[in-house]
């Protein structure tokens, strides 16, 4: 697990933007995880300037989404499908018709999980997978307790997550959904790189069990810990509680220039 602390959010968004651009280069047609929230959005900006600028495309790029709500209609601004088109989609020249996410809105709850799992695998997997983490140290919507050997699935959100995401809903908890559709952790897992992306000092109890607590359950986001190929970046607040942090400082200003993410 490679921990990078940064200074300032413009440096966060350019590091995670390479991330996304390096390793969507090692494949002909790479597959790329997508997160919603506030931890990403500032990666998407950057991207959608190069894109822009004609620094970068991601054209030949397809997506997943992480998670999706359960009920909201299709116009619903939090439904993430919309989420995640005003945050990237429609800054980046990536094929809308290429970017999947579970169905909300099925019929057959259970058959569109299972769907949802065979489309990654029928895409070759998930090559970088962006990540938030939530407080109380969940992933995608795997709240704490959930099986780490999970796959898509539906989950009910703790009462704290939903007071976490009220104010997407005009700080009305009753207005956010209880249930979700969510990739499980052993899905996460098998992605080739996990890109997890978190500021602030209300996320740094959950970074500190992330990296140098124990796998548990209890904290979900730990199974990470078991991943050959993680990457962490993190303000120096979201920091605050890693007896390790000046060593990843440390490593990150002596890394060779070679390695890459």
């Amino acid at each position: 697990m490679e921990v990078i602390v940064t200074s300032s959010p413009a440096h966060l968004a350019g590091l995670g933007a390479d991330a996304v651009l390096e390793a969507m280069g090692r494949r002909a047609r790479p597959t790329l995880g997508l997160a919603t929230g506030s931890s990403p959005r500032g990666i998407y900006a950057e991207l959608g300037r190069r894109v822009r600028e004609g620094e970068a495309s991601l054209a030949r790029v397809r997506a997943f989404l992480l998670d999706e709500y359960v009920g909201l209609g299709e116009d619903h601004p939090q439904r993430y499908r919309n989420v995640i088109a005003r945050d990237l989609l429609d800054h980046v020249d990536i094929d809308p018709g290429r970017v999947r996410g579970p169905d909300g809105l099925a019929d057959d709850i259970e058959a569109e999980c299972v769907a949802y799992e065979q489309a990654i695998t029928r895409a070759g997997g998930i090559d970088l997978q962006i990540l938030g983490i939530g407080s109380d140290g969940h992933i995608a919507f795997n709240e704490p307790g959930s099986s780490l050997a999970s796959r898509t699935r539906i989950k009910t959100l703790t009462r704290q997550t939903r007071q976490d995401n009220a104010r997407f809903f005009g700080d009305d908890v009753e207005a956010v959904p209880v249930h979700c559709l969510t990739q499980g952790i052993a899905t996460i897992m098998a992605a080739g790189h996990l890109l997890l992306v978190t500021t602030g000092r209300a996320k740094a109890e959950a970074v500190h069990q992330l990296v140098e607590g124990p796998i548990s359950a209890m904290w979900p986001a730990t199974a990470l810990q078991w991943h050959p190929h993680v990457t962490v970046l993190v303000d120096e607040a979201a920091c605050a509680r890693l007896q390790l942090a000046p060593y990843f400082v440390d490593t990150f200003e002596h890394k060779p220039d070679w390695q890459g993410f």
